[in-house]
C-alpha cells in the first residue's frame, strides 16, 4: 500500500489575480529576536559591489562599445536588462507588489542555490526545512556544502511550530517551507507559519509555486510586515509557462538587492522577458486555464474515492493530489505503459508511513 501523486490535466482554467491589490512597500517592523541583515548575510556577499551593469543606460538611443555587442542581428545582439525592469513594471500591479520587491531568475532553483550562497556559510551554517517536502531544498544544501535539518510534519501533514523551532540553532540561518506543500498538496495553517516568522531570528522562505491554485491569501502579502520572508513563485504552474524557466521571489527591497548582487549578471534571456510579458497581457486566459485545472481536480478527486484499489485520497490546493494505493507500483507501472507518468512516493519519509 503507496502512495502517489496525481496531476490532473484538463484540456483547457480563473483565478483571481490581485491586480487592484495595494504594493506593501511600508517599511516592516523587525521582530525583535531576529538578526540584522548584515550579520544573517555572509561578509563576502554584504562586501559585494553592485555589478556595474546594473546601472547601465537602457538601449534605446545608447551605442555600447563597451559591452563588445555585435552590431547585426538586431535585436538579438543586444545584451538583456540584466534587472529586466520593465517585465517587473508589469509583473508588479498583478503581484501586488513593488517592482522593487521582485527578484527574477532561472526557475526557482536559482533563487533557492542563491539563498544558500547569500546567507549560509559553508560547513558552518544549517538551514531547517519540513519534510516532506520538495527535494531541491535538500539538494542545494548539499551543492553548497550546508547542514540540512528535516523536520516531519505533523497529523494531516501539517506545519507544527514549535517543533521546527526547536530544531534551530544560532547558525541556522533559513527555515524552508512549501505552501502549498509539494508533494502533499495541502496548505500550511497560516498561524503555525506566522509564528515561525515572529519567532525565528533569520529568514523564512515560502515557497508559493502552487499558490495560485489556492483561494487563500498570499504570504507576499505579509511583506511589509516581515523583514525576514522571501517569497517563492513561478510562470511555470499555473502561468503554463514552465518552458521559459521563470521563477519570482518576492522580499524586501534589501533582500532583493543581496540577490542582485549575487546572481549571474543577464540571468535571463530577452526572449524570456518578452514572453512572460506577453503571458501577463494574456493573464485572463491564465485565469480560464486555473479554474478549468481546479474543476477537473475536483472531479478526480471524487473518481479516485470510487476506486477499489484507493484507500485515502488527501485535500488539496494544488493542482495536484496524493493519493494512498493498494498496489502503487503496479498502478504507475500500469499507467506508464499507456504513456501517463504519476509519482511514486512510496520511498518518502510519512507517506509510507500513511500508507503501512
Amino acid at each position: 500500500m503507496k502512495a502517489i501523486l496525481i496531476r490532473p490535466t484538463p484540456r483547457m482554467g480563473i483565478f483571481p489575480f490581485p491586480t487592484r491589490q495595494k504594493a506593501a512597500t511600508a517599511i516592516p517592523h523587525k521582530a525583535t529576536n531576529m538578526k540584522s541583515l548584515r550579520e544573517l548575510t555572509r561578509p563576502n556577499i554584504w562586501a559585494l559591489p553592485p555589478t556595474p551593469c546594473h546601472e547601465r543606460p537602457s538601449h534605446e538611443g545608447h551605442t555600447l562599445l563597451d559591452a563588445n555587442e555585435s552590431p547585426y542581428n538586431k535585436p538579438l545582439n543586444r545584451y538583456p536588462d540584466p534587472l529586466q525592469k520593465e517585465l517587473k513594471e508589469r509583473l508588479a500591479p498583478v503581484k501586488g507588489v513593488a517592482p522593487g520587491q521582485i527578484f527574477l531568475g532561472n526557475g526557482t532553483d536559482e533563487a533557492i542555490d542563491l539563498c544558500y550562497r547569500i546567507f549560509c556559510e559553508p560547513r558552518t551554517d544549517n538551514v531547517v526545512a519540513i519534510e516532506p517536502t520538495y527535494t531541491r531544498y535538500r539538494h542545494f544544501a548539499a551543492v553548497n556544502d550546508v547542514e540540512y535539518r528535516p523536520v516531519p510534519l505533523g497529523q494531516d501533514y501539517q506545519l507544527e511550530a514549535d517543533r521546527l523551532l526547536s530544531a534551530c540553532d544560532g547558525h541556522t540561518k533559513l527555515v524552508w517551507l512549501c505552501s502549498p506543500n509539494n508533494p502533499t498538496g495541502n496548505l500550511l495553517r497560516r498561524d503555525e507559519v506566522l509564528k515561525i516568522l515572529g519567532g525565528f531570528h533569520g529568514m523564512v522562505v515560502i515557497d508559493e509555486a502552487y499558490a495560485d491554485f489556492s483561494r487563500q491569501k498570499t504570504f507576499r502579502e505579509e511583506l511589509g510586515s516581515h523583514p525576514n520572508l522571501i517569497v517563492l513563485n513561478t510562470f511555470s504552474n499555473s502561468w503554463a509557462s514552465a518552458a521559459i524557466r521563470l521563477g519570482i521571489t518576492f522580499a524586501h527591497e534589501d533582500v532583493i538587492g543581496l540577490f542582485n548582487k549575487a546572481k549571474y549578471t543577464h540571468n535571463i534571456s530577452t526572449l524570456t522577458q518578452q514572453k512572460a510579458i506577453e503571458a501577463i497581457d494574456s493573464r485572463f486566459d491564465v485565469d480560464d486555464w486555473v479554474r478549468l485545472i481546479l474543476l477537473e481536480r475536483s472531479k478526480m478527486l471524487a473518481s479516485f474515492r470510487q476506486l477499489p484499489i484507493c484507500e485515502k485520497v488527501y485535500p488539496s490546493d494544488a493542482n495536484f493530489f496524493l493519493v494512498r494505493m493498494t498496489g502503487a507500483q503496479a498502478v504507475c507501472d500500469y499507467l506508464a505503459e499507456r504513456g501517463i507518468i504519476v509519482a511514486d512516493l512510496s520511498g518518502t519519509t510519512l507517506c509510507q508511513a500513511a500508507c503501512a
